[in-house]
């Protein structure tokens, strides 16, 4: 089954590389949607895929890569968006 989550990160999240390696997860588990840094220093994510590897996608996110100090993460399932690929906004 495919779905769509929102997400946002909260934490040191911007400056360590927290996008990219997001984008390179969402690659590997055949996911779609994007990540952007917020005004407020946290990273709003879309992530869009098959329901297991989106799970697999909001745990890894509870860590974020070795240089981040993820604080909160909050997500909630949202409408189905069609992406072509996993973009860095």
């Amino acid at each position: 089954m495919k779905v769509c989550f929102s997400v946002t990160v909260s934490g040191l999240v911007q400056g360590v590389y927290f996008r990219a390696s997001s984008q390179q997860v969402a690659i590997d588990y055949g996911l779609s949607g994007y990540a952007r840094n917020l005004s407020d220093g946290n990273v709003e994510l879309l992530i869009c895929g098959e329901q297991s590897n989106v799970e697999k996608m909001l745990h890894w996110l509870k860590q974020g890569p070795p240089e981040a100090e993820v604080e909160d993460l909050r997500h909630e399932q949202v409408q189905w968006q069609e992406h072509n690929f996993f973009a860095i906004e």
